[in-house]
């Protein structure tokens, strides 16, 4: 029996349609336009669709969007001072620079250069400490977008055993700080971790965001689990895949994610979430 397939495109639509008529109520009543800046350096291809994206998406649901691009050898100096301007500027809501940025930039401290307020990708060291203590200002996009997933397909959560492959600090370490905060028993797995399939065979939520395509299989996972894939990889024919090999996992898994159409939608469905809860909180 082939798994549930749970539709990141029709749960990104539903909450896109949320977010816009908010946002139409916050204009309407105290004129307040929720409004997105995003920089973008260099002219690397995938970063140009995924600004591109994240523009749409807010021209879509009735944000205002601001696009900033530079060359990709522009100094330093000059993006953090947009960053600053920005950072002043009470109409802009928040603010993200599309990573990875030119080996001149220390992509730390520009990200550390956006004020917390506006830090709507939940980067800045101040909302990872937020996070990690369980009163989060933002939640980074991806690991949000799973945990609306996980809702929509009503998973169990408490008590249950969850498992992330990949440790990085924009999808793995928050995925598992909000899974712990929903009293899961979490175990984040890596690179150097031994014998892989021990632990995501005990899954019943397993979460695969490593960046490796199609390295989970069927006989890795725990029969009727719900499989996450966070990735998105190019075949050699060009095609996209996930982390998970989903022709096999869909025949053992109880529900699962597809690459495209599955979790990607939602990342930026919540960085307009953010954006939104930015702009509201400046009437407080």
């Amino acid at each position: 029996m082939s798994a549930q397939i749970i539709d990141g495109n029709a749960l990104a639509q539903t909450v896109r349609t949320e977010l816009a008529e908010k946002a139409a109520a916050l204009k309407a009543s105290r004129g307040i336009t929720p409004c997105l800046a995003v920089i973008l350096v260099g002219e690397d291809p995938a970063s140009a669709v995924y600004v591109r994206n994240k523009v749409s998406a807010c021209e879509k649901a009735g944000f205002r969007s601001i696009k900033e691009v530079y060359p990709a050898d522009v100094e330093p100096a000059v993006v953090l001072g947009k960053i600053a301007a920005l950072n002043a500027d009470p109409d802009v809501h928040g603010i993200l620079v599309q990573l990875p940025l030119p080996k001149q930039f220390d992509a730390d401290a520009v990200l550390e250069a956006i004020v917390p307020e506006k830090d709507v990708d939940g980067f800045h060291a101040e909302n990872v400490g937020a996070l990690m203590q369980g009163n989060p200002r933002f939640i980074p996009c991806t690991p949000y977008g799973v945990m609306k997933m996980l809702e929509s397909a009503n998973v169990p959560l408490k008590g249950a055993e969850a498992v992330i492959v990949g440790r990085s600090n924009i999808v793995g370490k928050p995925m598992a700080m909000l899974l712990l905060a929903q009293s899961c028993t979490v175990t984040v797995c890596h690179s150097q971790s031994k014998d892989l399939a021990f632990h995501t065979k005990r899954a019943d939520i397993l979460v695969a965001a490593v960046g490796r395509a199609k390295m989970i299989t069927g006989d890795m996972i725990k029969p009727g689990a719900t499989v996450i894939d966070v990735g998105i990889n190019r075949t050699a024919d060009g095609k996209l895949c996930g982390d998970v090999d989903f022709d096999s996992c869909k025949e053992v898994a109880g529900a699962i994610t597809p690459v495209p159409g599955g979790v990607g939608p939602m990342t930026i469905t919540m960085l307009l979430a953010n954006t939104l809860e930015s702009a509201e909180r400046t009437l407080k």
